[in-house]
């Protein structure tokens, strides 16, 4: 059930940030879910070949509920992360108005 309170507010957060920049809403939504989900697999990948590296076995021992709350911040990190370099990069991109009312009825 936290599970999908999260991809709510995930999918929540990218929604308003595609609403305000006038891009695909779901196409982002659906963007940053994933970006959560490819957080969670990349940063169990790494965890998951250190654990074997310095204690060989010692990862089937561990509950799998416990290895879920484990990851969760490594998949909220890996969401923000993509979301600021979202709101970053179309910022920069963001057309100035005042420049493209200036420049109407002026010849090139």
């Amino acid at each position: 059930m936290l599970g999908l309170v999260l991809l709510y507010w995930i999918g929540k957060y990218f929604y308003k940030l595609a609403e305000v920049y006038n891009k695909s809403k779901w196409g982002f939504v659906i963007l940053g879910i994933l970006s959560y989900y490819s957080g969670i697999l990349l940063f169990g990948f790494i965890v998951g070949i250190l654990f074997e590296l310095f204690s060989p076995g010692a990862i089937d021992g561990i509950n799998d509920t416990l290895l879920g709350i484990l990851f969760l911040p490594f998949g909220i990190l890996s969401c923000y992360l993509f979301y600021k370099f979202l709101e970053k990069t179309w910022e920069k991109n963001k057309p100035n108005l005042m420049e493209s009312i200036d420049e109407i009825g002026k010849t090139s």
